[in-house]
């Protein structure tokens, strides 16, 4: 069985205690590793609810370093840098104290995920070991975006794009190159942020659900089927679950999880909206090349 730790908190200040609990029953022992911590910075429009919440992130970033390890918090937005988006969702100045740089997943190597080569950051490779800190959102080509999806930020941002264009519109490609990226990527333990979750759509301009959920595990599509079974949901309504399960992971099969803490169905999704229809997962050449030009327009900016 797998274990999936979930648990309660009311807002981000309990939050910030809960995650040490958390972190103590999935991490290994950290000292000495280089861990990357990747939250969700998706963007900076709605960047507040958005991406994972900076106490969240520092927080990890506070315990791993307290018992040894060597930090860093990365990611690869799909627009601007992690450095400009740690600084106005307010977490440069905690981390501040803890020495711990923020930096952006860029320099890819190309590497093979699913049916796909693809490049992912040498910053994310080079790491003993990731916490993935996703956000607990809708999403309106996934349904749902966890864990799971949230390694897809270790794609360099203009790639990200591009690959959607390119694989998007091939059947299950684009969700097997997802799913794959657990195979290619360090050691991997997650922990989801959805004490403020985003409903309705995502992963940007959805609206807040105070839900109060925080869940941690070892294994990525195991957090996220715990997730979905907290929202009622089936496998086939979430095409990464759907991809997991097809693939056999044992995470995505609700059957092999065991939840020590408290239950899915312990948290009250009630009014919860997920999309009812997805767009498609290929950008249209129109929005690919709008989409390109303001990451270069971004680039030109000074940070």
């Amino acid at each position: 069985m797998i274990p999936v730790f979930l648990d309660h908190a009311s807002d981000y200040i309990q939050a910030a205690q809960t995650v040490r609990t958390l972190l103590k029953a999935i991490l290994p022992p950290p000292r000495g590793l280089r861990i990357l911590l990747k939250p969700n910075f998706v963007s900076l429009r709605h960047a507040g609810l958005a991406c994972t919440h900076a106490r969240i992130i520092a927080a990890a970033a506070e315990y791993c370093q307290d018992l040894g390890a060597r930090v860093t918090v990365g990611d690869s937005p799909a627009f601007g840098t992690a450095e400009r988006i740690a600084r106005e969702i307010g977490l440069t100045g905690l981390l501040v104290p803890l020495n711990v740089p923020v930096m952006t997943l860029n320099r890819g190597v190309r590497v093979q995920s699913g049916n796909v080569t693809i490049p992912v950051s040498t910053r994310a490779l080079q790491a003993d070991l990731i916490l993935n800190l996703p956000k607990f959102k809708a999403h309106s080509q996934m349904r749902f975006s966890g864990a799971v999806k949230n390694l897809f930020g270790c794609v360099p941002g203009v790639h990200k794009a591009w690959l959607h264009a390119r694989h998007g519109d091939k059947g299950a490609r684009f969700t097997e190159m997802i799913r794959g990226l657990q195979a290619v990527l360090p050691p991997t333990v997650s922990l989801l942020d959805g004490v403020e979750a985003m409903h309705r759509t995502g992963p940007i301009m959805g609206e807040k659900f105070d839900l109060g959920f925080l869940g941690a595990s070892v294994d990525s599509a195991a957090l996220d089927t715990a997730a979905g079974l907290a929202l009622g949901a089936k496998a086939e309504m979430f095409p990464i679950w759907m991809e997991c399960l097809r693939a056999g992971l044992p995470g995505a099969d609700p059957g092999q999880l065991a939840f020590p803490l408290l239950q899915p169905s312990e948290f009250d999704t009630k009014g919860f909206i997920l999309p009812a229809t997805l767009k498609p997962e290929s950008f249209r050449p129109d929005v690919l090349a709008k989409s390109l030009t303001k990451r270069l327009w971004m680039s030109w900016r000074k940070d």
